[in-house]
């Protein structure tokens, strides 16, 4: 299997379906060597390590994303906890570690994003 295959698999059993369809199908020209990039070196390399379990690499994503301000990508991977494992109590772990090694305003802010993200997951909107 290639990365590419290995990466859609892997992409696919993190985000889900719904996810992944929506976004192959907006993907143009333009975009689609960065999607590519992404699918063989996230989903097909890092994400594909048996090396730490799933679980443990989604509360490790979620941290460097608050950690670095990439604040847009959180919901996206709060959503994927519902498929890594990752429990709510994990998730404020992380973002506490966030707070301390990081700054008190990105571990906030992620955390106001995973409030509002579980929220809608309660309600049924899980994709």
């Amino acid at each position: 299997m290639t990365d590419t295959e290995t990466g859609m698999q892997v992409r696919r059993k993190i985000l889900g379906d719904a996810h992944v369809d929506r976004a192959e199908a907006a993907k143009t020209d333009f975009d689609a060597p960065f999607q590519d990039l992404i699918t063989k070196g996230a989903w097909g390399t890092v994400w594909a390590s048996d090396g730490i379990s799933d679980r443990d690499r989604s509360m490790l994503t979620l941290a460097l994303l608050a950690a670095l301000g990439n604040f847009d990508e959180i919901p996206m991977h709060i959503r994927a906890t519902a498929r890594t494992g990752a429990s709510k109590t994990d998730v404020l772990e992380a973002f506490q570690h966030v707070a301390i090694y990081a700054g008190v305003p990105r571990a906030n802010h992620a955390l106001k994003l995973a409030k509002a993200t579980y929220a809608e997951m309660e309600q049924g909107d899980t994709v």
